[in-house]
């Protein structure tokens, strides 16, 4: 029994994973959009593709002065001792340099204010027919050479699992700072995997966050459960030039290759969540993780 389910027996948990003997694709029980054409900035077509595949791209979210703005602040954040000192600051597995920064709305002024602006946030409020809160934010780094994968994985299922997400009602957002190429571990998604879910086998250990912002193994899909999704969906590769934008729902089947080329890939990454989708406690894990990856405010943006 899950600790969410000893906490209230008479809920089912519609997506059990981290608790059998061996993997299984189940149904998607949620809807995927949630608002309508006249709730935002998206229009009909592009919301019922999103609908279909799972995501969407923006070609120019950002102006380039917004684009060099940001860059700056990344520069800022990267250069500061006492945020590369911070916990909330994770480093490339085998070496010091950053991954990520977490919770870096919190951590700059600059980043807040572009997570409130109505071209991000409306985009999630209209996706979601809610008020959103910001689940998690971070800057992510991929620097020239050694910039290592991310496996695939759905987000949902590590959000539920160790979060206590209890349903698929949360849209994250990629911004690109430097541009996307082929060759420079861009990001994958598999359209249409979201409307599957995979549960994982393992149990979750303790403090599993830690090795996991690094290089996750448990809640990562079994390989016949990424075969089944990418023979019938088919894998896409998102490049686009800094400033673009791709918004993807929390049950996506996606990852990116590490990058060997000289060219860093460098973008901010939210994810919104529905205010009437608030986390509980866990469903597979012994406790919860830290704010600064999960977070338990939450207060609507804007």
């Amino acid at each position: 029994m899950t600790l969410a389910e000893a906490l209230n027996p008479t809920q089912r948990d519609p997506y059990p994973t981290r608790s059998a003997k061996e993997p299984a694709l189940l149904y998607r029980q949620d809807p995927v959009v949630y608002g309508g054409p006249d709730d935002g900035p998206i229009d009909a077509e592009t919301l019922n593709s999103y609908g279909e595949n799972g995501f969407l791209s923006v070609d120019r979210l950002l102006e380039p002065d917004e684009v060099e703005l940001y860059r700056g602040e990344l520069r800022r954040l990267s250069e500061d001792q006492k945020i590369l000192s911070d916990e909330r600051t994770i480093t490339e597995p085998g070496s010091n340099e950053i991954r990520s920064i977490f919770e870096v709305h919190k951590i700059s002024q600059v980043f807040a204010d572009l997570v409130a602006n109505p071209r991000v946030v409306g985009r999630a409020r209209q996706i979601l027919g809610s008020d959103v809160y910001v689940h998690q934010s971070r800057v992510n780094f991929k620097p020239g050479f050694n910039g290592k994968d991310f496996y695939w994985h759905s987000d949902f299922e590590t959000w539920h699992a160790e979060d206590g997400m209890p349903r698929m009602r949360a849209v994250s957002i990629s911004i690109a700072l430097t541009e996307n190429f082929l060759h420079n571990g861009a990001l994958m998604i598999m359209p249409g995997s979201h409307k599957s879910f995979v549960s994982c086998v393992g149990q979750t250990p303790d403090d599993h966050y830690k090795a996991s912002l690094q290089q996750q193994e448990i809640g990562t899909p079994d390989p016949s459960s990424l075969s089944v999704l990418a023979d019938k969906h088919g894998i896409e590769v998102f490049t686009g030039a800094a400033g673009s934008a791709t918004m993807f729902d929390c049950n996506c089947m996606h990852g990116s290759n590490s990058n060997i080329t000289p060219f860093p890939r460098s973008n901010i990454f939210v994810v919104f969540n529905s205010v009437e989708n608030t986390c509980v406690e866990p469903y597979a894990a012994s406790s919860r993780r830290p704010d600064f990856i999960a977070a338990r405010d939450f207060t609507p943006v804007g």
